[in-house]
């Protein structure tokens, strides 16, 4: 999934979470695609980056493919931002969603953010900045 139609479905998702004040798509700064989530009164901005799938080319959409929804674990608004995201992308059940890979589950990882795996070979790389 392309990141400006990922991160219109992370505004849906959100919009629709416990927990979440205020969800905006946060233009004209330096990250594109970027969204600032108001969550238990906590802000916090995050980035998706997009990679292709192997071959794709930018000139046309990648075909969805859907298959069973990435499991996930649900983790409080209190955790790491980045389980508390996962555990948000994971509840909503998306067909199109293989895995999600919380990096600061990685050891000695301390970066804050995740991977999004799709079943037709791309990526979304969603990062707290």
């Amino acid at each position: 999934m392309r990141p400006a139609d990922y991160r219109d479905f992370l505004v849906d998702v959100l919009k629709n979470t416990p927990d979440v004040q205020k969800v905006d798509v946060w233009e004209g700064g330096p990250y594109p695609y970027a969204l600032a989530v108001t969550a238990a009164g906590r802000e916090q901005r995050w980035q998706i980056i997009g990679q292709l799938a192997e071959g794709a080319k930018h000139d046309h959409a990648t075909a969805a493919v859907e298959g069973a929804p990435a499991s996930f674990q649900a983790a409080p608004v209190s955790a790491t931002p980045d389980a508390w995201l996962a555990g948000v992308i994971g509840a909503a059940e998306s067909a199109d969603t293989e895995r999600i890979d919380v990096w600061s589950a990685r050891e000695g990882d301390q970066r804050k953010g995740l991977t999004v795996f799709f079943h037709n070979g791309e990526r979304a790389f969603v990062r707290l900045v």
